[in-house]
This record gives C-alpha cells, sequence and structure tokens, in this order.
C-alpha cells in the first residue's frame, strides 16, 4: 500500500503476456476519481485540490502512464512541431539549412519533419498536404517550381509559412533569399582581376528561380566588363556527370574556349569536377555554394558561400514570431554571400 492508500501492484505479467499500454481510465480506476479529473492533472489545468492531484500523480507513477501527446495537440487542433518542404536532402546547402532550422525547433520545444519534393510540383503538393494534415503548427517551404499555383491549393487557409531560397509569387508568408547577384558579380570580378576574359557558366535547370537570378547576373556581369556573352559557353540544364563531361568537352573544344567556369550549385560543381578528371585543359573553377572537403581537393575549390545556417535559423525565427502573433504580412530578406578563396577560382589562363 502507498501513503495514500493506493494498492501497488507492480508484478510482471504472465510469461508470453503483453502489459497494455496503461490509458487515462486506468489511472482514473486507480486513484478513485474520474477521468476529467485525471485529465486536468495531466493537461495542468486549474481546478483539481492539492490531495486529489497527489493521488493522481501517484497512480500515474505506479501504472507508468504517459500521456499520449499528439492525441491531445490533434485535439486542440495544434502540434508542437514544424514542416520543412526542401527540393533535395542529399544538396549541401539543404542538409544544412534543415540543420539550422531544427536547433531553433528544439529550442521552441517544437519537433521537425521533413520532406523532400525533388523539385517535382506534384510531390511538393502532396508533402505539404501530408504535413499540414499532421496539423504541423507551421511550414517552412523551398517551392518546387516559380509557379506558385499548385503549392497555393496544397496550403490550408491561414497557414503560417516561410519560404526559403526561391519566393512564391502571390503567396503571404516571408521569404529569405541570398544575394545571388551578388555572388555571382564577386565572382566575375574575381575572375577578370586573374586575367580571365572567356568565362564559362554552367548551371542547373532554367526553371528554377535560382538558376534564373545567377545566370541572369552572370550575363549582365560579362557586359557590364565589357566582357563577350557567348551561349556556347552556357550550360543549364539538370546537373550529372555524363552530362557535364560532355558539356565540357564540347566548350573545352572551342577555339576561343573558356579559361573559367563558375556553377550554379553545389551539384553542379560535383558534376564539373567529374567532368574535368577526363581534360586535358584545366579551368579555374567557382562553385555556387560550399561543401565539405572543397578545401581538400587540389586544387581546393574556391566558393561563393551562402550562409545556409543564418537562412535557416532566420526562417525559423521568422516563423515562430508567425506562431505567436508577433509577426504578420510578409517581407523579403536577402543574405550576402561570401567568396571563399581557395586555389582553383586562382588559376592561371
Amino acid at each position: 500500500m502507498s501513503e495514500f492508500g493506493i494498492k501497488l501492484n507492480s508484478a510482471h505479467p504472465p510469461r508470453g503476456q503483453v502489459r497494455s499500454r496503461p490509458t487515462m481510465r486506468d489511472v482514473a480506476k486507480r486513484a478513485g476519481v474520474g477521468i476529467k479529473t485525471v485529465s486536468r492533472v495531466v493537461n495542468k489545468e486549474p481546478g483539481v485540490s492539492d490531495d486529489t492531484k497527489a493521488h493522481i500523480l501517484c497512480a500515474i507513477a505506479d501504472l507508468g502512464f504517459r500521456p499520449n501527446i499528439s492525441a491531445r495537440d490533434l485535439k486542440q487542433g495544434k502540434t508542437k512541431s514544424l514542416g520543412l518542404v526542401c527540393e533535395d536532402l542529399s544538396e549541401p546547402f539543404q542538409s544544412c539549412l534543415i540543420r539550422a532550422v531544427e536547433e531553433v525547433a528544439i529550442k521552441h520545444g517544437h519537433m521537425l519533419f521533413v520532406a523532400s519534393s525533388a523539385g517535382d510540383a506534384d510531390r511538393e503538393q502532396e508533402a505539404v498536404q501530408a504535413l499540414s494534415s499532421r496539423q504541423v503548427g507551421g511550414l517552412i517551404i523551398t517551392p518546387a517550381r516559380s509557379d506558385p499555383g499548385r503549392l497555393a491549393t496544397a496550403l490550408p487557409k491561414d497557414s503560417s509559412v516561410v519560404f526559403v531560397d526561391r519566393p512564391a509569387p502571390g503567396l503571404i508568408g516571408d521569404c529569405i533569399l541570398a544575394d545571388n547577384a551578388g555572388g555571382i558579380h564577386a565572382a566575375v570580378q574575381h575572375l577578370t582581376n586573374h586575367r580571365h576574359r572567356r568565362i564559362a557558366f554552367i548551371g542547373d535547370q532554367p526553371n528554377l528561380f535560382t538558376q534564373t537570378e545567377r545566370v541572369d547576373a552572370f550575363r549582365h556581369a560579362l557586359q557590364e566588363r565589357g566582357l563577350p556573352v557567348d551561349d556556347r559557353m552556357i550550360s543549364m540544364q539538370r546537373p550529372d556527370p555524363v552530362t557535364a563531361a560532355a558539356t565540357l568537352t564540347d566548350m573545352l573544344n572551342l577555339r576561343d574556349f573558356p579559361t573559367a567556369i563558375i556553377t550554379g550549385n553545389a551539384l553542379c560543381t560535383f558534376a564539373v569536377l567529374h567532368g574535368l578528371a577526363g581534360q586535358k585543359r584545366r579551368p579555374a573553377l567557382i562553385g555556387f555554394d560550399d561543401f565539405a572537403m572543397a578545401d581538400l581537393l587540389d586544387p581546393a575549390v574556391t566558393v561563393i558561400a551562402q550562409n545556409a545556417a543564418r537562412m535557416g535559423e532566420l526562417a525559423a525565427e521568422l516563423l515562430f514570431k508567425r506562431l505567436s502573433g508577433a509577426h504578420t504580412g510578409s517581407q523579403t530578406i536577402r543574405l550576402a554571400t561570401r567568396l571563399i578563396v581557395r586555389g582553383s577560382g586562382e588559376l592561371a589562363p
């Protein structure tokens, strides 16, 4: 017997029999109170005397009862969780951003659920609907395409949303972007300072917002410095080693071949590095996005680094402000990039 007169039963169930998970009804029966009274104690609501509360807590400890937080939150129409939909979990930029969002979520007592769209609008729509059906408090999304129509139909009304890396025109929510143009201009300036005049750009698919901004900035940066814009030295397609190798072969076999290359993202950089392995010519290289072991290659890779961690932190912080009601409307924030000089971008023409 406990000090409250409650009979304790710690006996194990018979061999082969699995003990069922104790319920709130079991706690109420053990403590000799109603289920509603147990619910008040579990949810830390007022209206329960100290003596009754002590009886209930003792019964909870005796039975090993654990409240079903998910069921409780769903009943209240909210959960202490966030949803994040990105394009590619394997991309260094995305993985760094996810880690940063998760750290902020944990500090606020929230879990983070992550889904990948793989750049597909249908899959993005399904991911958003799936996360929303789980009553996540808010969403952080890297839109799969520039057209937000499909995304708009997937989002519940009055959703709290922050967009990262790409905007979603027409949808209400904050947007955290990198200064794509500034990063490209800095790279072109760096290469021209090293006497390069024939510079190529190898980017990802042209329907991606970031790639459009970066290739447009590349063209403008060349024109601004009086350098030729040669479409033979601009490639925009899904990055893969085979395609990149063929593209590089075509470019480097030109009579006026490029002496330097700028890539549109880390996946393009990987593809170009793979393709360069079979080339005799070694053009200078600056990649957009930093990545692990970039400093260990020979030569180490010069990159335009985005602050992915800060983008993730800021996105999560703004989302929590929205959830608390401290922030409404929408704003777009651009974060500066940084050129990290390591060697590949300093090769002579």
